[in-house]
């Protein structure tokens, strides 16, 4: 073993924030501030919500020490599966307001401060055959039911 313990350790810290520019009450909550994970193991983070809109999208970011903020992976309210991307993958419960980021095979270039962010789905009207039709903006589709 030529890494000591300390070397094997990563340091994870969660912050939030809310994107919604809106008059309806939100709020994003964490309820572990920091935690030290042996690294190779998997690692959870957990992220509670309250908002009234059906209509949103949560994304993960995470922010090492150089300070740059690097998105990780985003969840729509709608989608019925829930994301991955490569070894983050989301478990998102609507029901329950909680979305939890599964790290899989921790680096140390994993310590950082992570931020779990909630973004309101908006639509714009766009002139089609001089009819308005509505169309989602980039940055979080909103969800159409039947």
């Amino acid at each position: 073993m030529g890494k000591n313990l300390e070397s094997l350790l990563l340091s994870l810290t969660f912050s939030f924030c809310t994107g919604f520019r809106s008059s309806i009450a939100q709020k994003v909550t964490q309820a572990q501030p920091a935690m030290l994970v042996q690294e190779k193991g998997a690692v959870a983070l957990e992220c509670t919500l309250s908002t009234r809109d059906p209509s949103y999208s949560l994304l993960w970011y995470k922010q090492p020490s150089s300070g740059a903020m690097i998105f990780l992976i985003r969840q729509d309210s709608c989608s019925q599966q829930n994301a991955t991307d490569g070894r983050y993958s989301l478990n998102f419960q609507k029901t329950r307001k909680s979305i939890q980021l599964v790290m899989s095979a921790s680096e140390l270039e994993d310590s950082a401060v992570y931020f779990c962010a909630l973004s309101k789905a908006t639509v714009s009207g766009v002139m089609e055959g001089g009819v308005p039709k509505p169309r989602a903006l980039p940055d979080a589709p909103p969800c159409y039911w039947a």
